[in-house]
């Protein structure tokens, strides 16, 4: 009787050693964005879409590896096809958005993050794309506000135009950022050439204001931005506000920028601060399934609540806002969706 009961004990024990083994992720492994969310999807009850994808693979060019439209954009990919029916989306990082809309353009990508002015200056063959106008995509709904964020080291830079004569990063070749950095330069009478300029992505931006290469860069991005998070834990950093003058002044020549205050607490030590903002985006090529985009802004806004669960940007998403978006028409997808939740949008 005592052999059967110590057999007994011993294979509860082994039982209980191997279901700590298997059972919940460290702390590491939950913290990253990727194994929340999958965590997430199997444990949380999802809305799942009552119409049927293509299956066919979308590729959803998004940003920077350091940068909110990768992390938020692997989030939305990751819930849309583990929680729509066939329809199957993967997020690749990019240079970002005039980078999206030309491989888009050349169908090597199917959908696309993009900042509002730049999906404008495509659309109407402007600026970027100044001769060249791309109008083979719609909107598929306007996600949240990115703002332009100046980040430095340097506590002497307090203005713009402290920026004179500084070594500056405006954006890396192909982004929406450098058009945005000329703007908010030339409201404080300031050009290109006033500056030493690095062309540089958020990530390389980030790693150079910390080995003092550079003065300061210019950062378009939801924040808290991946980047200037983990630059702000290692070094003393500041953001460069905008005052209400030059605010008006930009808002005249540029009507698109919103003003916009970053909450003190958004970084480690840096307090409150004014700025503007542009409003990130996601559009499609016009040939991709109504399906598979109806899902898409099912998934998206029938589960608002377990997005915000799983990144930060979760909790701006809003159904009127994903629905106001004028300078581009939206995708037929999109409208049929919006359409039942009572929004009646452009389309072509």
């Amino acid at each position: 009787m005592k052999k059967c009961l110590s057999l007994l004990l011993a294979a509860l024990m082994l039982a209980a050693v191997l279901t700590g083994c298997g059972g919940n992720p460290s702390t590491e492994e939950a913290d990253t964005p990727a194994d929340t969310g999958t965590e997430q999807a199997t444990q949380t009850n999802w809305n799942v879409s009552p119409v049927t994808g293509t299956g066919t693979e979308l590729k959803f060019r998004t940003g920077g590896d350091q940068g909110t439209y990768y992390g938020f954009g692997s989030v939305l990919a990751q819930a849309i096809t583990s929680n729509s029916d066939n329809t199957k989306v993967t997020a690749v990082v990019s240079n970002g958005s005039q980078d999206n809309i030309e491989q888009m353009d050349l169908n090597t990508a199917q959908l696309g993050f993009v900042q509002s002015d730049v999906m404008s200056y495509a659309y109407n063959g402007e600026r970027l794309f100044e001769g060249y106008p791309v109008s083979g995509f719609s909107t598929v709904a306007a996600l949240y506000m990115e703002q332009v964020q100046i980040v430095t080291c340097d506590p002497d830079i307090k203005s713009v135009a402290d920026l004179k004569g500084k070594t500056v990063s405006i954006g890396a070749s192909g982004s929406g950022v450098y058009y945005n950095a000329l703007d908010i330069l030339a409201a404080y009478d300031l050009t290109e050439e006033d500056i030493n300029a690095q062309y540089q992505d958020f990530g390389n931006s980030a790693d150079a204001l910390q080995d003092g290469k550079i003065d300061a860069a210019f950062v378009v991005a939801g924040a808290p931005t991946v980047a200037i998070t983990t630059l702000a834990t290692a070094k003393d950093t500041y953001l460069v506000g905008l005052d209400d003058e030059h605010i008006a002044k930009l808002q005249e020549s540029s009507p698109y920028y919103e003003e916009y205050v970053i909450p003190e607490g958004t970084y480690e030590g840096v307090p409150e601060t004014k700025t503007v903002a542009v409003v990130a985006t996601v559009i499609a090529r016009d040939d991709v399934s109504e399906d598979d985009v109806y899902n898409i802004c099912y998934t998206i806004f029938e589960n608002m609540d377990n997005l915000a669960q799983s990144h930060d940007k979760g909790k701006e998403l809003d159904l009127e806002f994903a629905a106001s978006v004028t300078a581009v028409p939206y995708h037929a997808g999109a409208a049929k969706y919006f359409a039942e939740k009572g929004f009646d949008v452009p389309t072509k």
